[in-house]
């Protein structure tokens, strides 16, 4: 993986890792395993190193549109100079904010969130994943808000799915009526109201009452909250979360 400043370059794409995907101990995971994929199919990629700093989509949904918009420009600006024409992310928050946002600003890019990306190279032959590991295993997916209700994308992570043998089970609210993890907007930096049940139970006991021994998502804080939630009640010796690049690479043996 290279640092687009070192390599001197302009590779086809830029990997946005984001902030979970750089930090968070637990989705670390899940940059290595897509960095693992892009690796083994000789993809052209690299990423910003320590030029990398915040999609700004937090600080939008938090209320501070003058913060948004500083690092809306900066990052527009280093894209740039960089030659950037594609990006791929596992974030779809940064993926909704650079595919709907930054054109406001003046920033046109070709985005790519890593579950259509991974089903891209299925459909032109260019990934076969193995069968072997998830072979009809019963998983259920939880979609996360930015991917499915903000972007209309349901389908590349459940045909992904079923490329890799899995079953899915599909939890009483999905797709557009799916319940949010409880995170976005912001809320993953606030504690809940006092009186309410927090979201991320909710949604837990959802994926709980399917049956499944995985569930599977495909965005950083959505991977927090339902972890903390399988946690929460005990759940995790049972219990697997894993993102779709997880099982992907899984898949491959990577």
């Amino acid at each position: 993986m290279a640092d687009l400043a070192a390599r001197g370059e302009k590779p086809e794409y830029l990997l946005w890792v984001g902030s979970a995907g750089a930090y968070d101990d637990r989705y670390k995971h899940v940059t290595r395993a897509f960095v693992k994929i892009l690796t083994f199919l000789h993809v052209d990629y690299a990423v910003l190193g320590t030029e990398e700093s915040s999609s700004g989509d937090v600080a939008r949904r938090a209320g501070n549109e003058m913060l948004f918009q500083m690092q809306a420009l900066s990052n527009i600006d280093l894209f740039n100079r960089y030659g950037v024409k594609k990006i791929l992310t596992c974030d779809p928050h940064a993926y909704n904010t650079f595919k709907n946002e930054y054109p406001d600003f003046g920033g046109h890019y070709e985005v790519t969130h890593h579950t259509r990306f991974l089903l891209d190279l299925v459909r032109e032959g260019k990934l076969t994943p193995g069968r072997n590991v998830f072979r009809d295993c019963m998983v259920t997916y939880h979609d996360p808000c930015y991917l499915g209700r903000g972007n209309g994308e349901y389908e590349a992570p459940r045909m992904v799915l079923g490329e890799l043998g899995a079953k899915i089970a599909e939890m009483p609210r999905n797709r557009s009526f799916a319940l949010c993890c409880g995170a976005g907007g912001g809320q993953m930096f606030k504690e809940a109201e006092p009186g309410d049940k927090e979201i991320f139970i909710e949604r837990t006991e959802e994926a709980l009452s399917t049956g499944a021994g995985i569930v599977v998502t495909a965005c950083p804080y959505c991977m927090v909250m339902l972890t903390d939630g399988i946690k929460y009640k005990n759940r995790e010796e049972e219990v697997k979360i894993y993102d779709i690049a997880e099982m992907v690479a899984l898949s491959l043996g990577l």
